[in-house]
């Protein structure tokens, strides 16, 4: 049985772009129809939730995620289609939402209680829990006004989470509160689950969707791109984000070519992990050039991801103008935040090539990717020993993808085991 049902679901906005700052022009224009834009947060969506079920939102902002469940909560209806729900919703979509900041925390409790179809006495029976769960014992009778964007939070999922819902909306409020309060509400999600409750909720972190989701919508301006299993649905998510970035990247600045974004000096990393930035460099020499850089993986012909453990090649071909005895060849692998996981070079690798001279291919082998989820880019330098000499770069445009089919979380694959050894089943000699 489907506890939420949506058919054709779409919601219009009216942008008006024309706004007058002073009186003079908003008196000109008075009577003068503004010229408006109907803008679409969300088109011709269809899906079940079935009973029970835990479905994640992925996108990227502005991608429709709150829209949809605003919707689902009935604070927005929608423009063409219907939606359905099935016994008691609650929600959690604002900081705050529903509070009033001049009344007290537990005036407040009290007031959303009833909104969301609880009695007084059913409130008071659960008053305490909520407060205890919240952590503000010592602040539930101050306004709420006063409380900090983590207090507001803490109480609002308290309540939200005391009422029995057969349904839970949440819009990224787990990211809120320190590291104990985030357990807390994991755990509280996870009880909800196991007593067969329906949730919804917006996360922009795909390992908590793998975590507790059964299922994952992906939307993409509005449009759903995918729903399926966490893993497929976040391959999807990651790969909509990429083909974002490189139409940002192709609009955004004019290129002259290939290595046009690639030579000035500020983009240029400390290629060897152990050496320190160079000097200021302009230009790149393009003594050693690298012509090209390929990825070669099992199954690249069948799918384009890795899987955690599988081996990868990455081949660079290089062509030099003349011999050079002074080069080293360096790889860096960036998780999508940003953050350095493997840096090499083949000074490393080698204790240093003698030279180079005319085109050759240089290849750096990876028996095993111990990398679990993740969207990985590798950036290749070629370089003098002191790094005071830039041959080339490339920092952008190459990557490789790892999808885990399995529900581990975290970075890194680890083999592990494990064995449990009961003591009822030794055997105790009387």
């Amino acid at each position: 049985m489907a506890a939420i049902e949506l058919h054709q679901v779409s919601k219009r906005f009216r942008v008006n772009h024309q706004r007058h700052s002073d009186l003079k022009g908003r008196v000109l224009n008075l009577g003068r129809r503004a010229p408006r834009e109907d803008f679409w947060a969300l088109q011709e969506l269809s899906f079940e939730v079935a009973d029970g079920e835990t479905v994640g939102l992925l996108g990227h902002n502005g991608s429709g995620k709150s829209t949809l469940l605003k919707c689902v909560a009935g604070i927005m209806q929608p423009s063409t289609g219907y939606i359905k729900t099935v016994g008691r919703t609650a929600s959690l979509l604002e900081l705050g939402a529903g509070f009033h900041p001049e009344l007290t925390g537990r005036e407040n409790v009290f007031m959303n209680g009833q909104i969301l179809g609880l009695k007084n006495r059913d409130i008071e029976r659960r008053f305490d829990e909520i407060v205890a769960f919240a952590e503000l014992e010592q602040f539930i009778d101050q306004q709420v006004k006063h409380y900090s964007s983590g207090m507001y939070v803490r109480l609002g999922f308290a309540v939200a989470t005391n009422v029995d819902p057969d349904v839970l909306l949440i819009d990224e409020v787990l990211a809120v509160g320190d590291e104990a309060f985030q357990r807390k509400c994991l755990e509280r999600i996870r009880r909800f689950q196991r007593e067969g409750r329906t949730m919804m909720f917006v996360s922009h972190s795909p390992e908590l969707v793998r975590q507790i989701c059964d299922r994952a919508v992906v939307l993409d301006h509005g449009e759903m791109i995918g729903i399926g299993p966490p893993g497929e649905s976040i391959r999807t998510f990651r790969e909509s984000l990429m083909r974002g970035t490189r139409a940002r990247q192709l609009h955004g600045e004019d290129v002259v070519d290939d290595q046009a974004d690639q030579l000035v000096a500020s983009e240029v990393p400390a290629l060897d992990p152990d050496a320190a930035p160079p000097p200021a460099i302009d230009l790149a020499s393009f003594e050693v050039r690298i012509t090209r850089v390929r990825m070669d993986y099992p199954l690249a012909d069948e799918r384009d991801f890795l899987v955690p453990g599988d081996p990868l090649r990455i081949k660079v071909g290089y062509h030099a103008v003349r011999r050079i005895d002074d080069v080293v060849f360096s790889l860096n692998v960036v998780n999508g935040d940003g953050l350095l996981v493997y840096g090499v070079n083949t000074d490393h690798l080698l204790g240093g090539l003698e030279y180079v001279e005319g085109d050759g291919t240089l290849e750096f082998s990876f028996d095993r990717i111990p990398l679990l989820d993740g969207i990985y880019t590798v950036s290749i330098g070629i370089h003098s020993h002191d790094v005071s000499t830039i041959y080339d770069h490339h920092s952008a445009g190459h990557t490789f993808q790892v999808t885990n089919p399995g529900i581990a979380a975290g970075m890194v694959a680890l083999d592990a085991s494990v064995t449990i050894d009961h003591a009822s089943d030794r055997q105790v000699a009387g």
